[in-house]
């Protein structure tokens, strides 16, 4: 089966303090790289991010406008360029029916590209294919699609002015895609250093001592070289000033702020709702929370942890909800 491919490279990676995921290593090879290996197969490639560095021959680089502008604007970015990319050729060939498209952040997503094509190639798979666990959950970053329908489905949001900060949830849910389970871990995706140690995935050689617990870091994560722990050092210690200074002028110097948990709703919720809901949301639970230790129900604490909870509960089962067109 003919497929181009987008691999999306982007994304700031706050619950990792910064640190690119697509340089992070797994086996020896970077997330890229193990990207563009599980894309093996594709006729086109276009890496959706920042300057990735030195590509393969023919491997096209492309970069989502604004940058940081959310996945669905990232895949969009990749079709483009794609189609300027044939369009420009001495021997301009037609799109190919299929497009595969794949975050970097999955070290182990070759199996599940392969289970995608194989099930392409015994099933015509109509507007596309979407992987989907072993525990149920759908993964639209790991997904075969018709180029037709995606291009219609990225025209109608650029048309209604829908596509920036969009979820690929949101892009694709007008699609009719056929869920493929694919092998377990698969799709299993690096967002935080737990999820990097579990997975056996480091930064590059040459690295030392890791960042301590309290740069943000947790125990185990991979080591970090001078100049990433540098950048992880001077966000982290920004955010704890910014903090301490907020409760200050708002007279809530005795409130404990666990920053990590904040940040980690609003990653949950920008990749499952809408990037701008992230601090929506934040700001919604955090309002509950008052509300509900104001008024004696629970210490500060418990009302934060509780508050926080139902709200990382909603943001899940929304995407479940929009992915299935419940």
């Amino acid at each position: 089966m003919e497929f181009d491919a987008v691999i999306l490279s982007g994304g700031r990676s706050s619950r990792l303090g910064g640190v690119p995921k697509a340089g992070l290593v797994h086996d020896g090879a970077t997330l890229l790289e193990r990207a563009l290996q599980a894309a093996g197969g594709a006729a086109a490639v276009a890496v959706v991010g920042p300057d990735p560095g030195t590509l393969p021959a023919g491997v096209l680089s492309c970069r989502e406008d604004p940058p940081f502008a959310g996945p669905a604007a990232a895949i969009a970015a990749g079709i483009a360029a794609l189609e300027r990319h044939r369009r420009g050729d001495p021997r301009p060939r037609p799109a190919p029916p299929y497009t595969l498209v794949l975050a970097c952040d999955m070290p182990r997503a070759g199996t599940a590209v392969r289970a995608l094509l194989d099930a392409a190639g015994g099933v015509p798979p109509g507007e596309g294919l979407m992987a989907v666990s072993a525990d149920g959950r759908r993964q639209p970053l790991v997904g075969l699609y018709g180029t037709a329908a995606l291009q219609r489905s990225i025209a109608d949001a650029e048309q209604g002015g829908t596509l920036e900060n969009a979820s690929a949830f949101t892009l694709l849910a007008r699609l009719e895609v056929r869920e493929v389970s694919v092998p377990g871990g698969s799709t299993d995706d690096v967002d935080t250093w737990d999820d990097a140690s579990a997975l056996g995935v480091t930064v590059p050689p040459g690295s030392h001592d890791r960042v301590s617990h309290d740069s943000g870091i947790r125990p185990g994560a991979p080591q970090l070289n001078s100049t990433l722990e540098a950048t992880v050092k001077s966000q982290d210690e920004t955010l704890e000033d910014w903090c301490r200074a907020l409760l200050q002028a708002l007279e809530l110097e005795d409130v404990e702020v666990d920053v990590n948990e904040v940040l980690a709703l609003a990653g949950v919720t920008a990749h499952s709702v809408v990037r701008p809901a992230a601090p929506l949301t934040t700001f919604i639970a955090g309002f509950a929370a008052g509300l509900a230790s104001g008024s004696g129900q629970a210490t500060d604490a418990v009302s934060m942890q509780a508050a926080m909870g139902v709200a990382r509960k909603l943001a899940k089962d929304y995407a479940a909800n929009e992915a299935s067109g419940a």
